[in-house]
């Protein structure tokens, strides 16, 4: 059995002198995969004894950057997707294992006004064709702030969100399109109809006190693991960042 968490902590540094290290310690998960770190190389040193630590950071300072932490030495690791278009903002990292690869993703948001929409239309079908061509070796596994809520059912607002980033046609569109090339959503495989939990809260208007919040971080899995699955979570009572973290079990 493994245990997999996946947290956008929002700035790690910041995240640090609010308790990050206290859940660490007490997730005592296989492998810890972070997102919106930003950071650049040898801003944080984390003493993580007996964990291996692979950092992809943002050429931009203060912004995007992920980091991967593990116990069981990964067989490779590579950082980027491998388009050089894609590859400056320091957003995916893939561990290889004997059994399966790991992708940790912080999705690139659409932005006031969808400024960006064209871009991550772009970026979405380029990382699906990445996924795939990890999947012809072996099992994926995909966790991260994939910055969309799928489905209504996965944010409190869909009504008024409707053309908002993170619940427009598109973004949503091109989940439904990654789910349906063989990949499973962890969450809603063992909740299917579960309302009211939520993975991100704006800083604005009190949300997470009145839980008006969105569901956009993810594990989501090749489907060939899915008599694998154990269980999955997500951990609303964590605190240290507008978003909280998920987690998976799964046989391997």
């Amino acid at each position: 059995m493994k245990k997999f968490i996946s947290w956008n902590v929002n700035g790690l540094r910041a995240c640090v002198t609010k308790g990050f290290l206290d859940y660490f310690a007490q997730a005592d998960a296989d492998v810890f995969c972070v997102q919106e770190t930003k950071l650049q190389e040898g801003q944080i040193d984390l003493p993580l004894e007996g964990w291996h630590q692979y950092w992809n950071y943002a050429e931009k300072k203060g912004y995007s950057g992920t980091a991967l932490f593990t116990k069981e030495q990964p067989l490779s690791v590579s950082y980027g997707i491998g388009i050089e278009e894609h590859d400056h903002e320091g957003r995916v990292i893939t561990a290889e294992f004997a059994d399966y690869y790991l992708v940790t993703c912080y999705t690139p948001n659409s932005q006031n006004e969808l400024r960006r929409l064209d871009y991550r239309m772009t970026w979405e079908d380029a990382f699906l064709g990445f996924l795939k061509g990890l999947e012809e070796k072996k099992p994926v596994i995909l966790c991260g702030d994939l910055n969309v809520a799928h489905r209504e059912i996965d944010l409190k607002n869909p009504k008024t969100n409707r053309k908002n980033a993170g619940f427009t046609d598109e973004e949503r569109g091109k989940m439904t399109a990654l789910l349906a090339s063989g990949f499973t959503d962890t969450y809603r495989y063992f909740y299917p109809d579960r309302e009211g939990v939520y993975s991100w809260w704006s800083y604005r208007f009190r949300a997470r006190e009145k839980n008006s919040g969105w569901r956009i971080d993810y594990f989501i899995t090749s489907q060939s693991l899915n008599d694998r699955l154990v269980s999955a979570d997500i951990h609303t009572e964590v605190f240290g960042s507008d978003h909280c973290p998920v987690e998976l079990v799964v046989r391997l």
